[in-house]
């Protein structure tokens, strides 16, 4: 079982922003993608959920062709998006936004199975289930978007820059939070500005510039790599 882009190409407002890409997310496994701002890392993933329709190519989904395929089909065939930015519903309870994750399934003993293994990832999401989201903190709405997004018994968990604007201890408990995830079956597809923190977890990990894969390899080789180690963790 395997997520698999083959020579995909978008154009996004006007720009050439992924130029044949090939890459592939295989089932059980942590997949990072690393690059400066512009590089085309959330048109990709925007590509794979349906919201940006490509060019050309395609994006394969268990043996089966989903390019530019309904959104909503394919968070239901177990592809979900974790949007940069966190987009919780501010007006909408914890509970509430928890309950939104699960709208495509009728499975209720496995809702509540899931909600129930969301509070213990996140025991501060209990203690906070009657309060609007928009009055938690960053990190709090951090934990409550992928929450959400656990809600919908995903298979393949795409993240889209999870530790934008946390605090250092807030960040190293959200990675520390996906590699649980990723130990209890999910697969992972991270977009991640921490790149350190990124390849760190990552099993196989993708280097993104001006829409083009420039290097993979494990994350391990990619942390020793010189040219990663002065572009993105600041060393040299």
């Amino acid at each position: 079982m395997m997520l698999k882009l083959e020579a995909l190409s978008v154009y996004y407002g006007g720009i050439h922003a992924l130029r044949g890409i090939d890459m592939e997310v295989p089932d059980g496994k942590i997949i990072t993608l690393i690059g400066a701002n512009g590089a085309g890392k959330s048109t990709m993933l925007n590509s794979i959920v349906g919201l940006v329709k490509p060019a050309s190519g395609t994006v394969t989904w268990d043996g089966r062709d989903i390019t530019g395929g309904n959104p909503r089909d394919i968070v239901s065939a177990g592809l979900v998006l974790i949007p940069e930015g966190r987009h919780v519903f501010p007006n909408l309870t914890v509970d509430e936004n928890l309950r939104l994750g699960a709208y495509a399934r009728k499975d209720k003993a496995g809702i509540k199975k899931d909600r129930e293994h969301c509070f213990e990832l996140f025991p501060r999401l209990k203690e906070r289930i009657r309060q609007p989201a928009g009055t938690l903190s960053g990190g709090e709405q951090q934990m409550l978007a992928v929450a959400r997004g656990l809600m919908s018994s995903p298979r393949v968990l795409m993240l889209d820059e999870p530790s934008l604007g946390l605090a250092p201890l807030v960040s190293k408990m959200i990675f520390s939070i996906i590699t649980e995830i990723n130990k209890n079956g999910t697969t992972l597809l991270l977009i991640e500005q921490n790149a350190r923190a990124a390849l760190e977890i990552a099993d196989y990990a993708y280097v993104l510039e001006t829409g083009i894969i420039t290097l993979e390899n494990t994350g391990d080789v990619l942390l020793k790599d010189d040219n990663i180690r002065k572009a993105y963790l600041g060393e040299g």
